[in-house]
Protein backbone atom coordinates (compact mmCIF):
# COMPACT_ATOMS: atom_id res chain seq x y z
CA UNK A 1 0.00 0.00 0.00
CA UNK A 2 2.54 2.55 1.17
CA UNK A 3 4.38 1.71 -2.78
CA UNK A 4 0.88 1.94 -4.44
CA UNK A 5 0.25 5.40 -2.72
CA UNK A 6 3.38 6.69 -2.80
CA UNK A 7 4.97 9.81 -0.64
CA UNK A 8 1.90 11.70 1.24
CA UNK A 9 -0.28 9.91 -1.33
CA UNK A 10 1.23 11.54 -4.27
CA UNK A 11 0.81 8.86 -6.38
CA UNK A 12 -2.67 8.43 -5.80
CA UNK A 13 -3.11 12.17 -6.34
CA UNK A 14 -1.45 11.52 -9.53
CA UNK A 15 -3.68 8.95 -11.03
CA UNK A 16 -6.70 11.13 -9.41
CA UNK A 17 -6.01 13.91 -11.98
CA UNK A 18 -4.76 11.61 -14.98
CA UNK A 19 -8.18 9.92 -14.95
CA UNK A 20 -10.78 12.51 -13.50
CA UNK A 21 -11.65 10.21 -10.08
CA UNK A 22 -11.12 9.97 -6.24
CA UNK A 23 -9.31 7.94 -4.80
CA UNK A 24 -9.39 7.26 -0.75
CA UNK A 25 -7.43 4.50 1.01
CA UNK A 26 -7.93 2.87 4.46
CA UNK A 27 -5.94 -0.37 5.75
CA UNK A 28 -5.51 -2.64 3.04
CA UNK A 29 -8.03 -1.15 0.80
CA UNK A 30 -8.69 1.30 -1.63
CA UNK A 31 -12.44 2.81 -3.02
CA UNK A 32 -12.32 4.34 -6.65
CA UNK A 33 -14.95 6.94 -7.36
CA UNK A 34 -16.20 8.97 -10.55
CA UNK A 35 -16.59 8.26 -14.22
CA UNK A 36 -17.22 4.39 -15.02
CA UNK A 37 -14.45 4.69 -17.45
CA UNK A 38 -11.61 6.35 -15.52
CA UNK A 39 -12.32 3.92 -12.58
CA UNK A 40 -12.10 1.09 -14.61
CA UNK A 41 -8.96 2.68 -16.03
CA UNK A 42 -7.10 3.55 -12.74
CA UNK A 43 -8.61 -0.41 -11.08
CA UNK A 44 -6.56 -2.11 -14.25
CA UNK A 45 -3.82 0.12 -13.32
CA UNK A 46 -3.23 0.18 -9.36
CA UNK A 47 -4.40 -3.70 -9.18
CA UNK A 48 -1.84 -4.33 -11.78
CA UNK A 49 1.11 -2.73 -10.03
CA UNK A 50 -0.26 -4.09 -6.85
CA UNK A 51 0.19 -7.76 -8.07
CA UNK A 52 3.36 -6.94 -9.94
CA UNK A 53 4.67 -5.87 -6.19
CA UNK A 54 3.33 -8.55 -4.50
CA UNK A 55 5.27 -10.65 -6.99
CA UNK A 56 8.39 -9.22 -5.78
CA UNK A 57 8.96 -7.61 -9.41
CA UNK A 58 10.85 -4.43 -8.69
CA UNK A 59 9.56 -1.40 -10.08
CA UNK A 60 11.46 1.84 -10.84
CA UNK A 61 9.65 4.81 -11.26
CA UNK A 62 9.85 5.11 -14.77
CA UNK A 63 7.82 1.68 -15.04
CA UNK A 64 5.35 3.60 -13.21
CA UNK A 65 5.04 5.76 -15.74
CA UNK A 66 5.02 3.33 -18.86
CA UNK A 67 2.23 1.47 -16.68
CA UNK A 68 0.38 4.92 -17.21
CA UNK A 69 1.09 4.81 -20.78
CA UNK A 70 -0.02 0.80 -21.24
CA UNK A 71 -3.09 1.42 -19.52
CA UNK A 72 -3.73 4.92 -21.22
CA UNK A 73 -2.97 3.51 -24.91
CA UNK A 74 -5.28 0.31 -24.64
CA UNK A 75 -8.27 -0.44 -22.88
CA UNK A 76 -7.60 -4.13 -22.91
CA UNK A 77 -4.01 -4.82 -21.98
CA UNK A 78 -2.89 -5.78 -18.78
CA UNK A 79 -0.14 -4.28 -17.04
CA UNK A 80 1.12 -7.81 -15.89
CA UNK A 81 1.48 -9.07 -18.91
CA UNK A 82 3.20 -6.30 -20.40
CA UNK A 83 5.75 -6.34 -17.72
CA UNK A 84 6.19 -9.90 -17.30
CA UNK A 85 5.87 -10.84 -20.82
CA UNK A 86 9.14 -8.38 -22.56
CA UNK A 87 12.13 -9.25 -20.85
CA UNK A 88 14.80 -6.41 -21.52
CA UNK A 89 16.89 -6.97 -24.20
CA UNK A 90 20.40 -6.90 -23.12
CA UNK A 91 22.00 -4.53 -25.49
CA UNK A 92 25.94 -4.96 -23.89
CA UNK A 93 26.47 -2.42 -21.51
CA UNK A 94 22.73 -1.65 -20.59
CA UNK A 95 19.71 -3.57 -20.97
CA UNK A 96 17.00 -1.75 -22.48
CA UNK A 97 12.99 -2.65 -22.06
CA UNK A 98 9.88 -0.70 -24.09
CA UNK A 99 8.37 1.60 -22.29
CA UNK A 100 5.22 1.81 -24.31
CA UNK A 101 2.84 -0.78 -25.94
CA UNK A 102 4.00 0.58 -29.41
CA UNK A 103 7.31 0.35 -28.53
CA UNK A 104 6.94 -3.53 -27.45
CA UNK A 105 5.42 -4.29 -30.94
CA UNK A 106 8.14 -2.73 -32.50
CA UNK A 107 11.06 -4.82 -30.57
CA UNK A 108 9.08 -7.58 -31.39
CA UNK A 109 8.48 -6.62 -35.13
CA UNK A 110 11.80 -6.41 -35.25
CA UNK A 111 12.40 -9.74 -34.18
CA UNK A 112 9.52 -11.18 -36.30
CA UNK A 113 10.02 -9.60 -39.95
CA UNK A 114 13.08 -8.85 -42.29
CA UNK A 115 11.92 -5.03 -42.56
CA UNK A 116 10.41 -3.27 -40.23
CA UNK A 117 9.50 0.68 -41.43
CA UNK A 118 8.04 3.33 -38.46
CA UNK A 119 7.45 6.66 -38.15
CA UNK A 120 6.71 8.73 -35.78
CA UNK A 121 7.42 11.83 -33.52
CA UNK A 122 11.02 12.51 -31.95
CA UNK A 123 11.86 10.71 -28.65
CA UNK A 124 9.90 7.91 -29.19
CA UNK A 125 12.87 5.48 -29.41
CA UNK A 126 12.99 4.90 -32.96
CA UNK A 127 16.75 4.35 -33.51
CA UNK A 128 17.51 3.81 -29.72
CA UNK A 129 15.29 0.44 -29.75
CA UNK A 130 16.72 -0.48 -33.29
CA UNK A 131 20.35 -0.15 -32.08
CA UNK A 132 19.56 -2.24 -28.68
CA UNK A 133 17.91 -4.78 -30.85
CA UNK A 134 20.98 -5.15 -33.37
CA UNK A 135 23.22 -5.23 -30.69
CA UNK A 136 21.37 -8.28 -28.54
CA UNK A 137 21.20 -9.78 -31.97
CA UNK A 138 25.23 -9.36 -32.74
CA UNK A 139 25.76 -10.65 -29.69
CA UNK A 140 23.38 -13.94 -30.08
CA UNK A 141 25.63 -14.15 -33.65
CA UNK A 142 22.11 -13.86 -35.21
CA UNK A 143 23.98 -11.39 -37.56
CA UNK A 144 27.40 -10.64 -38.43
CA UNK A 145 27.60 -6.53 -38.77
CA UNK A 146 25.23 -3.71 -38.00
CA UNK A 147 25.40 -1.39 -40.48
CA UNK A 148 23.59 2.35 -39.63
CA UNK A 149 23.30 4.84 -42.23
CA UNK A 150 21.35 8.36 -42.84
CA UNK A 151 21.05 10.53 -45.43
CA UNK A 152 23.19 13.29 -45.22
CA UNK A 153 21.17 16.54 -45.46
CA UNK A 154 21.10 19.21 -43.17
CA UNK A 155 18.14 20.41 -40.98
CA UNK A 156 17.22 23.86 -42.08
CA UNK A 157 20.54 26.01 -42.21
CA UNK A 158 23.21 25.36 -44.47
CA UNK A 159 26.82 24.37 -42.98
CA UNK A 160 28.76 24.70 -46.19
CA UNK A 161 32.09 23.32 -46.54
CA UNK A 162 33.18 21.26 -44.03
CA UNK A 163 36.77 20.63 -43.17
CA UNK A 164 38.55 17.27 -43.06
CA UNK A 165 38.96 13.98 -44.71
CA UNK A 166 35.24 11.63 -45.97
CA UNK A 167 34.75 10.15 -42.31
CA UNK A 168 35.23 14.03 -40.57
CA UNK A 169 33.07 15.28 -43.43
CA UNK A 170 29.90 12.97 -42.61
CA UNK A 171 30.60 12.52 -39.16
CA UNK A 172 28.67 15.88 -37.36
CA UNK A 173 25.61 14.06 -39.91
CA UNK A 174 26.17 10.62 -37.84
CA UNK A 175 26.85 11.86 -34.39
CA UNK A 176 22.62 10.80 -33.25
CA UNK A 177 23.80 6.83 -34.09
CA UNK A 178 27.37 6.95 -32.94
CA UNK A 179 25.12 8.70 -29.38
CA UNK A 180 23.04 5.51 -29.50
CA UNK A 181 25.88 3.17 -30.38
CA UNK A 182 28.10 4.54 -27.17
CA UNK A 183 25.53 4.42 -24.72
CA UNK A 184 24.01 0.90 -25.17
CA UNK A 185 27.22 -0.94 -26.06
CA UNK A 186 29.88 1.33 -25.05
CA UNK A 187 32.74 3.62 -26.63
CA UNK A 188 35.82 1.25 -25.90
CA UNK A 189 34.19 -2.00 -27.36
CA UNK A 190 32.43 0.11 -30.13
CA UNK A 191 35.57 1.47 -31.47
CA UNK A 192 36.91 -2.17 -31.57
CA UNK A 193 34.12 -3.29 -33.43
CA UNK A 194 34.68 -0.35 -35.34
CA UNK A 195 37.97 -1.41 -36.27
CA UNK A 196 36.92 -4.88 -37.34
CA UNK A 197 34.24 -3.52 -39.05
CA UNK A 198 31.65 -5.72 -37.33
CA UNK A 199 29.78 -1.77 -36.70
CA UNK A 200 29.68 0.54 -39.89
CA UNK A 201 28.52 4.14 -40.20
CA UNK A 202 28.05 5.77 -43.17
CA UNK A 203 25.80 7.93 -45.37
CA UNK A 204 23.26 6.47 -47.66
CA UNK A 205 24.97 7.55 -50.69
CA UNK A 206 27.72 5.33 -49.86
CA UNK A 207 25.12 2.07 -50.35
CA UNK A 208 24.75 1.68 -54.12
CA UNK A 209 25.81 -1.78 -55.46
CA UNK A 210 26.52 -3.15 -52.24
CA UNK A 211 24.94 -5.82 -51.10
CA UNK A 212 24.76 -6.39 -47.39
CA UNK A 213 24.18 -10.33 -46.39
CA UNK A 214 24.07 -11.68 -42.65
CA UNK A 215 23.43 -7.93 -41.68
CA UNK A 216 21.18 -6.24 -39.11
CA UNK A 217 20.81 -2.47 -41.40
CA UNK A 218 19.20 0.65 -39.77
CA UNK A 219 18.42 3.32 -42.07
CA UNK A 220 17.86 6.05 -39.45
CA UNK A 221 15.98 10.22 -40.85
CA UNK A 222 14.57 8.12 -43.52
CA UNK A 223 11.97 11.04 -44.19
CA UNK A 224 15.03 13.05 -45.72
CA UNK A 225 15.38 10.18 -48.35
CA UNK A 226 14.06 10.75 -52.11
CA UNK A 227 12.08 8.21 -53.26
CA UNK A 228 14.95 7.00 -55.48
CA UNK A 229 17.17 6.17 -52.17
CA UNK A 230 14.71 4.44 -50.63
CA UNK A 231 14.34 1.86 -53.44
CA UNK A 232 18.12 1.42 -53.77
CA UNK A 233 18.71 1.22 -49.94
CA UNK A 234 15.55 -1.59 -49.95
CA UNK A 235 17.34 -3.05 -52.81
CA UNK A 236 20.78 -3.55 -50.64
CA UNK A 237 18.82 -6.16 -48.77
CA UNK A 238 20.42 -9.44 -48.57
CA UNK A 239 20.57 -12.88 -47.66
CA UNK A 240 20.24 -13.61 -43.77
CA UNK A 241 19.65 -9.41 -43.40
CA UNK A 242 17.35 -7.70 -41.27
CA UNK A 243 16.47 -3.56 -41.83
CA UNK A 244 14.60 -1.24 -39.97
CA UNK A 245 13.72 1.91 -41.37
CA UNK A 246 12.97 4.98 -38.97
CA UNK A 247 11.78 8.56 -39.48
CA UNK A 248 9.47 11.33 -38.64
CA UNK A 249 7.18 12.50 -41.69
CA UNK A 250 6.61 15.61 -39.63
CA UNK A 251 10.03 16.54 -39.58
CA UNK A 252 11.16 16.84 -43.62
CA UNK A 253 14.37 18.43 -44.46
CA UNK A 254 14.11 18.24 -48.24
CA UNK A 255 12.86 20.79 -50.18
CA UNK A 256 9.41 21.67 -50.32
CA UNK A 257 9.11 20.13 -54.22
CA UNK A 258 10.59 16.82 -52.92
CA UNK A 259 8.90 14.17 -51.73
CA UNK A 260 10.23 11.96 -49.09
CA UNK A 261 11.29 8.60 -49.79
CA UNK A 262 9.52 7.65 -46.32
CA UNK A 263 5.94 8.89 -47.13
CA UNK A 264 6.63 6.71 -50.40
CA UNK A 265 7.42 3.97 -48.93
CA UNK A 266 4.91 3.78 -46.94
CA UNK A 267 2.29 3.63 -49.85
CA UNK A 268 4.22 1.37 -51.90
CA UNK A 269 5.20 -1.19 -49.52
CA UNK A 270 1.71 -0.72 -47.44
CA UNK A 271 0.40 -4.53 -46.82
CA UNK A 272 3.39 -6.71 -48.22
CA UNK A 273 3.95 -9.80 -47.20
CA UNK A 274 6.99 -9.74 -44.77
CA UNK A 275 7.35 -5.95 -44.31
CA UNK A 276 5.65 -4.70 -40.83
CA UNK A 277 5.38 -1.07 -39.97
CA UNK A 278 4.50 0.77 -36.52
CA UNK A 279 3.30 4.44 -36.22
CA UNK A 280 4.44 5.67 -32.82
CA UNK A 281 2.36 9.09 -31.51
CA UNK A 282 2.17 11.55 -28.60
CA UNK A 283 2.06 8.99 -25.92
CA UNK A 284 4.88 7.33 -27.09
CA UNK A 285 7.77 9.76 -26.69
CA UNK A 286 9.55 9.00 -23.24
CA UNK A 287 12.20 11.58 -23.21
CA UNK A 288 11.40 14.60 -21.06
CA UNK A 289 8.37 14.95 -20.61
CA UNK A 290 8.34 18.40 -21.77
CA UNK A 291 8.97 17.06 -25.02
CA UNK A 292 6.00 15.32 -25.13
CA UNK A 293 4.50 18.56 -24.20
CA UNK A 294 6.40 19.98 -26.93
CA UNK A 295 5.17 16.93 -29.74
CA UNK A 296 1.66 17.61 -28.62
CA UNK A 297 1.30 21.44 -28.92
CA UNK A 298 3.23 21.30 -32.42
CA UNK A 299 0.85 18.80 -33.78
CA UNK A 300 -2.28 20.37 -32.47
CA UNK A 301 -0.67 23.69 -34.13
CA UNK A 302 -0.96 22.00 -37.15
CA UNK A 303 -4.15 20.14 -37.02
CA UNK A 304 -5.84 23.72 -36.45
CA UNK A 305 -4.02 25.01 -39.85
CA UNK A 306 -5.12 22.29 -41.57
CA UNK A 307 -9.01 23.05 -40.41
CA UNK A 308 -8.50 27.29 -41.10
CA UNK A 309 -6.98 25.97 -44.75
CA UNK A 310 -10.03 23.54 -45.51
CA UNK A 311 -12.46 26.49 -44.47
CA UNK A 312 -10.50 28.64 -46.47
CA UNK A 313 -10.79 26.73 -49.50
CA UNK A 314 -14.16 25.80 -49.21
CA UNK A 315 -14.94 29.61 -48.70
CA UNK A 316 -13.54 29.98 -51.86
CA UNK A 317 -14.91 27.87 -53.86
CA UNK A 318 -18.47 28.53 -53.01
CA UNK A 319 -17.70 31.87 -54.01
CA UNK A 320 -16.79 30.47 -57.43
CA UNK A 321 -18.53 27.28 -58.55
CA UNK A 322 -20.18 26.23 -55.00
CA UNK A 323 -20.33 22.24 -55.84
CA UNK A 324 -17.47 21.78 -57.78
CA UNK A 325 -15.32 24.35 -55.67
CA UNK A 326 -16.39 22.55 -52.67
CA UNK A 327 -15.78 19.16 -53.69
CA UNK A 328 -12.51 20.21 -54.88
CA UNK A 329 -11.38 21.37 -51.20
CA UNK A 330 -12.94 18.37 -49.50
CA UNK A 331 -10.41 16.30 -51.39
CA UNK A 332 -7.21 18.81 -51.01
CA UNK A 333 -8.19 18.32 -47.16
CA UNK A 334 -8.61 14.88 -47.12
CA UNK A 335 -5.30 14.48 -48.40
CA UNK A 336 -3.31 16.18 -46.28
CA UNK A 337 -5.22 14.91 -43.80
CA UNK A 338 -4.52 10.98 -44.54
CA UNK A 339 -0.48 12.30 -44.50
CA UNK A 340 -0.54 13.53 -41.70
CA UNK A 341 -2.14 10.61 -40.11
CA UNK A 342 0.96 8.75 -41.30
CA UNK A 343 3.42 10.45 -38.76
CA UNK A 344 0.80 10.12 -35.93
Amino acid sequence: MRFLAGTHDERFRRYERLFDIDIGARGGEITLKGDPAGVASAERLIGGLGELVARGFRLRGSDLRTAERVVLDSPDASVVEFFLGSGPVAGGKRMVAPRSLNQKRYMQAMVDYDLVISAGPAGTGKTYLAVAMAATMLAEKRVRRLILARPAVEAGEKLGFLPGDLAEKVNPYLRPLYDALFDIIGYDKVSRMMEREVIEVAPLAFMRGRTLNDSFIILDEAQNTTPEQMKMFLTRIGLGSRAVVNGDITQVDLPSNQRSGLRDAHEVLRGMEGVAFVEFGERDVVRHDLVQRIVGAYAERDRRRELEDGDERSGGGRRGDGRRGAGRSEGSAGDRGNGRSDAS
